[in-house]
């Protein structure tokens, strides 16, 4: 029976390797439409936990993990052996910047050191973390040829699929967001494409891994180049005593040629800080500058000084300084009613607002505590004494804020998104972006 067959017969198994915020969903998932799923990570407590049933990913609730894990249909391992005994391995793992903001991709180097130990001919490797174009072709089929004496397209498959999980997205999930595939050969193809018809509603294939790996990069450039457009205009509408977020609006009203974007403290997550900046890394490489992309990452990044600024001179307005000011900053998630801060702007504002001279705690319903650089940092338990501080900044607008009386009880609240829109009393202590 070829790979395609046993893939549409529902007897394949799936390994999915790196069980974070990509790779336990798309486990979960596929383990629901009754295909048997090997989870592999690195992080021996987190493999505890899910072979317990218990998830630490808010869109995978533990309900739905449990029963999976009771019912023998998904089994976490931390031991790459079990790669031998599957069909198919999807590599879900991390690709941050380093610190010189250039793409790191040793955790897929890593990853597939180990995946080249133990594969074995007919199988199919889907790789779904960041890279740049050429990245599976160029240097991970390589690399399983040479840990294996395999030959990549002839002895096993290897695609390019960009993930597209976006963290408490309550309308689109796994199941219902359309997938993109691209293999290394037409057969490889129609294996994927098979695989992923399993368990996703609509997949469609591309040319090449290639194309594949610039579809992921085109998605977040696109959306990093419109949020460092608005950035900036955020920026020009407060020199010019305008409100931004009622220009967007206004403007917003045009049913053709205008898609509203909306300004913020700065790029978090793990995709739209990081992705651009793969491509124009690979275009530096070509001798091509990526000016759109740099500019944009520029506005972007300086988007936390930018609401240091404005805390300063709102403090200035009222005969205060920042050395010495107790600050209050609400939210440290990168976007709303979840609790990933992974390159969150809420880090750098805390930072330079400590450097500054300010006393500064942070409060967050989702993130109680986070490390940064090796530190912990523990948040305030309540906002019972939200009152005490000279200013209150909004970073997250999670849906648990009470806005209205988050501004009722502060001296004075700088908005950074837009939050206090319906708020009604005390506007006069509001400083938006």
């Amino acid at each position: 029976m070829s790979l395609k067959q046993r893939i549409e017969s529902g007897e394949a198994r799936v390994a999915v390797i790196g069980l974070g915020y990509v790779g336990l969903p798309l486990a979960v998932r596929i383990a629901e439409t009754g295909m048997r799923v090997d989870g592999i990570d690195v992080n021996v407590g987190r493999v505890a936990r899910i072979n317990a049933g218990v998830s630490e990913i808010g869109d995978v609730p533990s309900s739905a993990l449990a029963p999976l894990v009771a019912a023998g249909m998904l089994r976490a391992h931390t031991d790459f052996a079990v790669v031998s005994e599957v069909d198919a391995a999807i590599i879900c793992v991390p690709t941050p910047l380093n610190k010189t903001r250039d793409p790191d991709v040793g955790y897929i180097v890593r990853a597939a050191e180990q995946i080249g130990a133990h594969m074995r001919a007919g199988q199919l490797f889907v790789l779904e973390s960041t890279t740049y174009p050429g990245f599976t072709r160029e240097v991970l089929a390589p690399m399983f040829e040479t840990a294996s004496n395999l030959k990549a397209g002839r002895d096993f498959d290897v695609a390019f699929s960009p993930e597209r999980i976006d963290p408490g997205n309550d309308r689109y999930g796994v199941r219902n967001t359309t997938k993109i595939v691209g293999a290394m050969t037409p057969d490889g193809n129609e294996a994927v494409v098979a695989l992923y018809g399993r368990f996703i509603d609509k997949v469609q294939a591309v040319s090449s891994p290639d194309a594949a790996e610039m579809v992921k990069l085109l998605e977040n450039t696109f959306r990093a180049v419109n949020i460092g457009l608005v950035n900036e205009l955020a920026v020009m509408c407060r020199r010019l005593d305008l409100d931004v977020w009622e220009i967007i609006d206004a403007a917003a009203t045009k049913p053709f040629g205008f898609m509203p974007f909306y300004p913020g403290p700065g790029l978090g997550g793990h995709c739209i800080p990081i992705d651009p900046l793969y491509l124009s890394w690979k275009m530096r490489a070509l001798n091509y500058q990526a000016r759109f992309i740099e500019l944009a990452d520029a506005i972007n990044t300086g988007m936390p000084t930018h609401v240091v600024r404005v805390v300063q001179d709102a403090l200035n307005d009222q005969g205060k300084a920042m050395r010495g000011a107790k600050v209050l900053v609400l939210g440290v998630a990168y976007k709303a009613d979840i609790d990933d801060f992974r390159e969150s702007p809420a880090i750098p504002i805390l930072n330079q607002l400590v450097q500054k001279g300010a006393a500064v705690d942070f409060y967050d319903p989702h993130v109680a505590r986070f490390v940064e650089e090796g530190h912990e940092h523990v948040g305030i338990e309540d906002l019972s004494q939200l009152g005490s501080y000279d200013a209150v900044v909004i970073i997250t607008n999670h849906k648990a804020f009470d806005c209205q009386d988050i501004v009722d009880r502060a001296q004075l609240v700088i908005d950074t998104r837009n939050a206090t829109k319906k708020v009604t009393r005390g506007r006069d202590k509001i400083v938006k972006l």
